[in-house]
């Protein structure tokens, strides 16, 4: 699991909530550094969010999907924002689900879950964009894009892709 998002408060609360539920995440502060580590982490799923410095989210998921390396090309893309997803920036530009800001952790952790399961797809196209919310009840909501202007990021690549709970 990879989180990319240049908010350090969004960032960790993500992190967080997925740890909690079993997925060994990495982070990244914008979409240049998920590129520089993407493949040393090969992740199931990215999540990003769509307003960030140096690369943003859609350009990120359009080089992620032109990537030639299979694992990267077909990884799970959710786009985490407080915005609206720019036009083409969905399935034309591979995004296989988008949750707005503000939204319920496990609203996230769902959408997480269900890309995991799906697995890596060579050769298949990223399922259709989506913007439902759910699971309102579980706990407080995780709040819009406020920028911190802080960039470090927490990175450790590891040696195995992140998982579901058991392995997936």
């Amino acid at each position: 699991m990879l989180v990319v998002d240049d908010n350090k408060v969004i960032r960790q609360l993500i992190r967080v909530n997925l740890e909690l539920e079993g997925f060994e995440v990495v982070t990244a502060a914008d979409g240049a550094e998920c590129l520089e580590i993407v493949h040393s982490v090969r992740p199931d799923v990215v999540t990003l969010d769509v307003v960030m410095p140096r690369l943003d989210g859609v350009r990120t998921a359009a080089r992620l999907r032109a990537d030639p390396d299979p694992w990267t090309r077909d990884v799970g893309i959710v786009m985490v924002s407080a915005g609206q997803l720019p036009d083409g920036a969905g399935g034309q530009r591979g995004v296989d689900a988008y949750v707005s800001k503000p939204f319920e952790p496990a609203e996230l952790v769902d959408t997480v879950r269900r890309l995991v399961r799906r697995g890596p797809q060579p050769g298949a196209g990223p399922a259709a964009a989506t913007g439902a919310n759910k699971g309102a009840d579980q706990g407080a909501s995780m709040g819009a894009d406020q920028d911190d202007g802080d960039v470090d990021a927490d990175a450790e690549p590891r040696g195995e892709a992140a998982a579901a709970p058991g392995g997936a």
